[in-house]
């Protein structure tokens, strides 16, 4: 069974909407940015903007460009990835809840704090009752949500797929991050920030989506594997995970034009991304995409997008390459990502010719 990617919506820190690359990458030297909204108004009934929340409206304008750009009316499946849901209504309840000793609280708050509100927005603006999914598994919310649209293809359940991933920064979340290491005390340039050689990372916050269907009609990628790795006890756990993975796919380590990875400038976690590339592609153009993204719990949602831009386009952007091999083929990328070392993925993407 073929899966192609067919549609994508891109919400990023990055001027992504409608686009398939980023022309001028934008370089933050600040913590804590924001995504480069669009007006929604443009997408979205002004009467129904007002009672949704911004990652809500992220959510079905990214939904929107993404079925749109696919062609189809209607998917046969919504299945969203969510590291946190709502953020910013889940903390506006919350401190509803301290401020009021738990009495006389907004509905509204606790309805739009659940982690499948975005998934059910979605299904709701476009009027679609099919198969909707949720998965909040941390930073592998988005590629379990890719896994179950997998299955579903396999299954011979559906024939198109809405799948994505959404979260936010709020600035209470990231202070609260922030005391526990996650984020550096300076950013200088995000667009290099995986040359410091310093603990914590860049914050970012997206909302991507893309549909996935059985049809190759207009298809950036297809979609060949995927695979997972929890909370390996070492390097050597990490190496049987890659040789399975290839092993799996039938694919050398020489078929891998672009090794592509989730480094986020986070030197105590980022050592296993080049151990990976000098062990098993010291062949392959190696890049990375969260200088662009920032990091969150779905920033492999924008890998994949920046993987499958590239697939089509045929070629990555200068900021994004870490070596100087230059690869003639643009078959093969493979999408590596882990979140301090606990949850790993591993995503396969080919060239549709």
């Amino acid at each position: 069974m073929a899966i192609y990617i067919n549609g994508l919506g891109n919400i990023s820190i990055q001027d992504s909407v409608r686009k398939t690359t980023i022309s001028s990458p934008i370089s933050y030297s600040q913590p804590l940015v924001s995504c480069i909204d669009p007006n929604f108004k443009d997408y979205i009934n002004p009467l129904q903007l007002r009672r949704m929340s911004k990652i809500v409206k992220r959510a079905i304008v990214s939904a929107l460009l993404a079925v749109e750009d696919a062609g189809i009316v209607m998917p046969d499946a919504i299945i969203s990835g969510t590291g946190l849901g709502c953020m910013a209504d889940t903390e506006k309840f919350l401190s509803a809840m301290i401020e009021n000793s738990e009495k006389f609280l907004q509905p509204t708050y606790f309805i739009q704090s659940t982690h499948n509100t975005i998934g059910s927005q979605i299904a709701i603006y476009l009027k679609c009752h099919n198969y909707n999914n949720t998965y909040s598994h941390i930073s592998l919310s988005f590629d379990m949500a890719l896994y179950d649209a997998y299955l579903q293809f396999l299954l011979g359940d559906i024939q198109s797929a809405l799948v994505g991933g959404y979260d936010e920064m709020t600035p209470d979340y990231f202070q609260q991050l922030n005391k526990v290491g996650y984020w550096k005390e300076n950013v200088r340039d995000s667009l290099y920030i995986t040359e410091s050689e310093t603990h914590g990372s860049f914050a970012g916050e997206g909302s991507i989506a893309f549909v996935l269907s059985n049809s190759p009609m207009n298809a950036y990628a297809e979609l060949k594997g995927l695979k997972f790795l929890h909370a390996p006890k070492n390097n050597e756990e990490v190496k049987r995970f890659f040789n399975a993975f290839l092993k799996d796919n039938n694919l050398a380590a020489e078929d891998v034009d672009i090794f592509m990875v989730g480094k986020s400038g986070d030197s105590k976690h980022d050592k296993i991304y080049d151990e990976m590339a000098q062990m098993f592609f010291p062949q392959s153009q190696w890049a990375i995409y969260k200088n662009l993204s920032g990091e969150f719990y779905t920033a492999s949602a924008f890998g994949f997008w920046s993987a499958v831009t590239s697939l089509k386009n045929k070629q990555i952007l200068d900021i994004q390459k870490v070596n100087n091999s230059e690869r003639n083929s643009f078959s093969n990328i493979l999408l590596y990502n882990q979140f301090q070392n606990r949850n790993h993925s591993l995503i396969l993407l080919s060239s549709c010719g």
